[in-house]
């Protein structure tokens, strides 16, 4: 698949097959999140992953309802920002460089043929201090996104094509 394809055929999935993610696909999901681009190139990430039926429905609870499919997810990966890594100068571009390497790990995930849906954990603090407390996390590490990964279920596979280019969201050279 390349990547433009890629793109615009990628959609979340929400509901899995029990089949698991290899480990091969496990390594090439996290080198994509770890190959994107960063501030200084500070790579100010660290990952949780997370197989275990039990920890991912801690992580789904406590990420609230959006997150529940985290439950029937064959792996979930957390995605944190690591602040003792963090751009001194502009500390907060922790949360861009997250978010690139989220989107980097769905993308190879799609490309692999595995479906994935991106849940959001920061800046809410309930959301935050949970993960906090299910993984034991130090004060450096601060809770991003989880991304739940897996292949997704017959009546997932083909979802409708969202809509794409919008012209009047584009402005050229001025507002």
């Amino acid at each position: 698949m390349n990547i433009i394809d890629g793109i615009f055929s990628r959609r979340s999935v929400r509901k899995f097959t029990s089949q698991p993610v290899s480990d091969n696909d496990l390594h090439t999901i996290l080198a994509a999140g770890m190959s994107g681009p960063s501030a200084v190139n500070a790579r100010p990430w660290s990952f949780i992953v997370v197989r275990e039926r039990d920890r991912l429905c801690q992580m789904a609870d406590g990420n609230g309802s959006a997150a529940q499919p985290l439950k029937g997810a064959a792996l979930g990966i957390m995605v944190l920002g690591d602040m003792s890594r963090t751009f001194e100068r502009a500390p907060d571009y922790w949360v861009i460089d997250g978010s690139i390497a989220a989107q980097n790990m769905i993308l190879a995930a799609h490309g692999l043929g595995i479906g994935s849906v991106w849940l959001g954990t920061w800046p809410q603090r309930e959301k935050m201090d949970a993960q906090r407390k299910i993984f034991g996390l130090p004060e450096s590490a601060v809770p991003h996104s989880i991304i739940a990964f897996g292949y997704a279920e017959e009546s997932q596979r083909e979802l409708p094509a969202k809509g794409g280019y919008e012209e009047e969201r584009v402005h050229f050279e001025r507002w």
